[in-house]
């Protein structure tokens, strides 16, 4: 038995024994969510990540909502240091009416479908996806357990509100900008399912975007699936853990980088109104991010986060793309 092994069966059966003595005492036990992530915290330190996910660099430095906007909300818009992001919900061709409005993406899924996206037509080498049957093992994967209904179900509505709607991205640079606009999906087949009574529309084949696919392929930033899965209840968890696996290794090792409490408000604070609220939520997150990326080296303090250069959760490596087999040798010739 290995190392690892020995150490998560050690730790199973401490949490197993704290889990029965907290029954008998009438106290609440570990719940599935902390269960998880002390696990993946373990398997991060001992070994290197087998699977991999990958995001968009814009994505990883300007976010998605984290809640629902609600129908009337169209555009999102956010800016980081010198790139902007506006997404604009979009419409979709109901397959026995006319089209109707699709809401913005949000939360934990739209996140955690993107990922999926990005890695499926990255690892294929193709911006074509079959996410009929993809996604379910996909979420089946991150939960570790196949979705309920209602549970697959949110995920396939992001993905449509993703496949609709419309990104427009600009860097400023030297006094100018430089703005390019494109959907993620640029094609994608619509069906029409029910759930509970309630009808809604369910993509089932997608093509990324041409120029997204090839802005992906040059900005990927990669991800160690442990984390993620652990992270994948909390939005804010996700977009600092990405956050910091595109940025901390690319810190200055001298000097450092220092974000004032202010610009991470901006970035991160959606629904706080006061910086000191933030804070306090910030903080929560980061010390929970902090467990699945150990190599992370950061301290804050009444000013702000001073960043320091660490190592990225996935050390480059080169990606694995599935290639066709190749084709039949040529028959050889007939003797005369």
């Amino acid at each position: 038995m290995s190392t690892l092994e020995e150490t998560l069966k050690n730790l199973e059966a401490r949490a197993e024994e704290q889990r029965e003595k907290a029954k008998q005492e009438g106290r609440p036990t570990l719940s599935v969510i902390k269960r998880r992530m002390i696990e993946s915290s373990v398997k991060i330190a001992a070994t290197l990540p087998d699977d991999i996910l990958f995001q968009h660099t814009v994505f990883c430095q300007t976010v998605l909502p984290f809640r629902d906007p609600g129908p009337d909300v169209r555009i999102w818009e956010r800016e980081q240091g010198q790139v902007f992001l506006s997404l604009e919900a979009g419409r979709a061709k109901d397959p026995q009416g006319r089209f109707v409005p699709v809401g913005l993406p949000f939360g934990p899924a739209a996140r955690l479908i993107l990922c999926h996206l990005n890695t499926e037509a990255l690892q294929t080498g193709s911006p074509v996806i079959d996410v009929k049957d993809s996604l379910t093992a996909f979420v089946s994967r991150l939960q570790g357990f196949r979705p309920n209904g209602q549970q697959i179900r949110k995920f396939k509505d992001q993905l449509t509100r993703l496949s609709a709607s419309t990104m427009r991205l600009a860097v400023d640079q030297d006094g100018y900008s430089i703005q390019k606009n494109m959907h993620i999906v640029s094609e994608f087949t619509l069906w029409a399912e029910r759930f509970e009574g309630e009808r809604f529309l369910v993509p089932q084949h997608i093509a990324l975007s041409a120029e997204y696919f090839e802005s992906l392929q040059a900005h990927a930033v990669p991800l160690d699936e442990r984390a993620v899965a652990a992270l994948a209840h909390s939005a804010m968890g996700l977009d600092v853990y990405m956050w910091l696996a595109q940025r901390l290794h690319r810190v200055d090792p001298q000097r450092g980088q220092f974000i004032p409490w202010a610009a991470l408000h901006a970035q991160f604070g959606q629904g706080y109104k006061q910086i000191r609220q933030f804070r306090a939520a910030f903080l929560a997150v980061l010390k929970v991010v902090k467990t699945q990326y150990p190599q992370a080296r950061m301290r804050t303090d009444k000013g702000g986060l001073m960043l320091g250069q660490s190592k990225p959760p996935v050390l480059p490596r080169p990606l694995v793309v599935a290639l066709p087999p190749p084709p039949p040798p040529p028959p050889s010739p007939s003797k005369p």
